[in-house]
């Protein structure tokens, strides 16, 4: 991959653009920020190639371009190409403002013969022209070395947090629905010196649980699952009517990205769920009685006034 040298920004402006796919997140960052988005057109042809055209100049000014790169596949191109335009305007520092990224689940080699596709994702939105990467939780932490320019991971506790703070939590044992999330319910139990329990499944194939085995006691617990994304919503689904079923009192669930394919909106209303929070990273596809969506727009916005300013975004790893 070619490093090439970048410009630096001439002026102290800020620019910021939207995915089309993330226009609905994008404007209530742009509010959060203090300023609107700036104008950007997306010219489509009858083949459906796309043309990104920004409709005003960004000479040597900071781009943040903010896009989730959730299906369909339009959003990812749409980034790439949209921050090959700002490159090619003279931008003079492009950060890439990606709330969900895509792909991140493809991290490694995990059978003969496959891509490690979030490598390559990162690769392309390096050539592409990207300065920075600024996102919130990936799927694993190791990923921000797939870059070789700075990212910001900014991490969904700032958000969730607050909402726990305002709720009594005395009763609560936070749980792990896999061996992979043991990190992110600790994080939890540590803040709230509370007890942690893990669900450990394994497989017979991808999305087909065989069985799932609960690691700790949650008699009387109201418990909260904690994961960084819910797909098909069967492991989550599990876990909590598993856990329901070893006595807890409740049982409710975060997650920060509700991908929600198939028919995981049925599993959840049939499931022992409570509640689901959710970010609004990737948008939902219909509303459920039991999914709650609590807004990263005044994170990001605090995120990007921070690079702007040169400052440490340490103080948003914390809620």
């Amino acid at each position: 991959m070619s490093h090439k040298p970048r410009l630096t920004p001439m002026n102290d402006n800020v620019t910021l653009l939207s995915v089309t796919g993330s226009q609905y997140l994008s404007e209530k960052i742009a509010t959060a920020y203090g300023q609107e988005l700036g104008e950007l057109e997306v010219a489509r042809f009858n083949d459906g190639e796309m043309q990104p055209i920004i409709k005003q100049s960004v000479r040597g000014e900071y781009v943040f371009i903010i896009g989730s790169t959730f299906q369909p596949h339009d959003n990812l191109m749409e980034m790439l190409l949209t921050i090959d335009a700002a490159r090619r305007a003279s931008a003079g520092y492009i950060c890439c403002v990606m709330p969900y990224f895509g792909y991140a689940r493809q991290d490694r080699k995990d059978r003969p013969r496959v891509p490690i596709s979030a490598k390559l994702i990162a690769n392309l939105l390096v050539e592409a022209g990207a300065d920075r990467i600024m996102t919130l939780d990936l799927h694993a932490d190791q990923i921000q070395g797939f870059f070789d320019i700075p990212v910001d991971h900014l991490k969904s506790q700032a958000i969730y947090i607050p909402y726990f703070d305002t709720q009594d939590m005395s009763n609560v044992t936070f749980a792990s629905p896999d061996m992979g999330g043991v990190k992110r319910a600790r994080d939890y139990a540590k803040y709230y010196e509370r007890n942690v329990v893990i669900c450990d499944k394994y497989r017979k194939r991808a999305g087909e649980i065989a069985g799932m085995t609960l690691i700790g006691d949650v008699e009387g617990a109201d418990v909260i699952l904690v994961d960084d994304l819910v797909d098909t919503a069967g492991t989550l689904c599990r876990a909590a009517d598993l856990i329901m079923e070893r006595g807890a009192k409740s049982v409710r669930a975060i997650a920060t990205h509700p991908i929600l394919s198939g028919n995981a909106y049925e599993k959840i209303e049939k499931s022992a769920l409570e509640t689901l929070i959710v970010c609004d990273a990737v948008p939902l596809k219909q509303i459920s009685p039991k999914i709650k969506v609590l807004s990263s727009a005044a994170l990001f916005a605090k995120g990007i006034k921070k690079t702007h300013d040169n400052e440490s975004i340490s103080a948003l790893f914390v809620g």
